[in-house]
């Protein structure tokens, strides 16, 4: 659009001053020839007084069409004739005023239209035609078989131009249509964009939101399931130490108490570990996972290896806590029910996405066997599962008894703000 706002203006310029240049060159040609052409005196002050008038007839022109846009008009068309008639007469008095004619032949289309167009056209071939046959008025038939013969070519030239000018004009029509769709579809598609990233943010404050709603249904359910039994067990085993009938019974069911007390204490250290994704407050998620795989290795005794694939990105925080999460409640299934000898934990960065893979070689199970989530139960596999879906993931559980077990978590890869 900036191109063709250019060739407007150039246009513009052209109209302005390039009469005037013209009308200079013929001019001064035609002072040049007053003797060779053989201008007689009524003649040479006819020629001044035309000139005079094209000057004023460019002038007032150029006053009308300052602030106007340049398009086919009544004035334009009145302009074009009027100049086409002064060339015709100055051409008369001396045929080298013909350059002030040929102006008509230069963007005609841009001031007259329709059969006015063909008519100008036609009278500006016919000055041109005259002034090459030797300058009018003819005399003899070899100067009108000489202007016939010129006016034949022009008209054949102004037709062929003619065609090719529509054609190009249509082209261009084409052109600036496709360019105000395209300029129509990248505005929708930077709308989309722009809406597709609100979106997104706002999904990753509803993840974050609804993380922290299940981490307190997590804790809740672990505190049930684990600490709260360990208690409870506590309280019985030291009510059976208050009844006991001697000491060598009360020392075994302190030991037992004692035994659960640490075993309690242990998950509730975990709990708390897992509440929070600590590890990542100074590294990012590679160095996070590798650590975490490492120190679950050493504190379970199970051979863990952890690897990254592909060009490592800095992950967006709600992204980075999501997988950390799902790694450390697999690892925490896997050393609760899966009595593996060798884990492996791989973080794939794949173009637009992030893979993750937790395999071991415990004793599997079966997938569709698993039962549903309770409000009561174990954050497990179904929570895995809607921590991935949270940030437009997901997550695949493949098993079988006897043969290990595969978790693969896919979300999108988005980077750090």
């Amino acid at each position: 659009m900036t191109d063709l706002a250019g060739v407007e203006q150039r246009w513009a310029a052209y109209f302005r001053w390039g009469p005037y240049g013209l009308l200079a060159a013929g001019t001064l040609l035609s002072l040049a020839s007053v003797d060779a052409v053989g201008m007689s005196t009524a003649e040479r002050y006819t020629a001044v007084v035309l000139v005079g008038a094209a000057v004023v007839l460019q002038l007032a022109w150029g006053w009308w069409s300052r602030d106007r846009p340049l398009a086919p008009s009544v004035p334009g068309c009145c302009y074009y004739f009027a100049r086409a008639a002064l060339g015709f007469a100055l051409s008369w008095c001396n045929p080298f005023f013909a350059f002030y004619a040929a102006a008509g032949f230069v963007g005609p289309d841009r001031l007259v239209r329709g059969r006015a167009l063909q008519l100008g056209l036609l009278c500006t071939a016919v000055t041109i035609a005259g002034s090459q046959a030797g300058g009018m008025p003819l005399h003899g038939p070899l100067n009108w078989a000489v202007f016939g013969g010129l006016l034949c070519v022009h008209i054949s030239l102004i037709v062929v131009f003619g065609r090719l000018a529509a054609r190009e004009e249509e082209r261009t029509r084409i052109q600036t249509g496709t360019i105000a769709e395209l300029e129509r579809t990248n505005a929708a598609l930077q709308q989309a964009l722009d809406e597709n990233a609100a979106l997104h943010a706002q999904l990753l404050v509803q993840a974050r939101e609804a993380g922290v709603a299940d981490e307190r249904r997590r804790l809740a359910a672990e505190i049930h399931d684990t600490i709260a039994q360990g208690l409870t067990g506590i309280i019985a085993q030291l009510q059976v130490v208050a009844n006991a009938p001697d000491l060598a019974t009360a020392r075994t069911h302190l030991e037992r108490a004692s035994d659960l007390a640490r075993h309690s204490l242990g998950e509730a250290r975990r709990s708390v570990h897992n509440l929070a994704p600590v590890a990542l407050a100074d590294a990012g998620l590679p160095e996070a996972l590798k650590k975490t795989v490492a120190e679950w290795g050493e504190r379970t005794g199970v051979r863990a290896e952890f690897t990254v694939t592909g060009t490592t990105e800095q992950l967006h925080e709600e992204v980075a806590a999501t997988l950390l999460r799902i790694v450390q409640e697999a690892l925490s299934n896997i050393s609760r029910h899966a009595a593996a000898s060798r884990v492996g934990v791989t973080l794939s960065f794949l173009g637009d996405e992030v893979i993750l893979d937790i395999r071991d070689d415990g004793s599997g199970f079966d997938p569709l066997a698993v039962p549903a989530r309770t409000g009561t139960g174990g954050f497990g596999l179904p929570g895995m599962r809607a921590r991935a879906e949270r940030i437009a993931g997901s997550l695949t559980v493949e098993s079988e008894p006897g043969h290990g077990t595969a978790v693969s978590a896919r979300v999108p890869l988005v980077r750090h703000d």
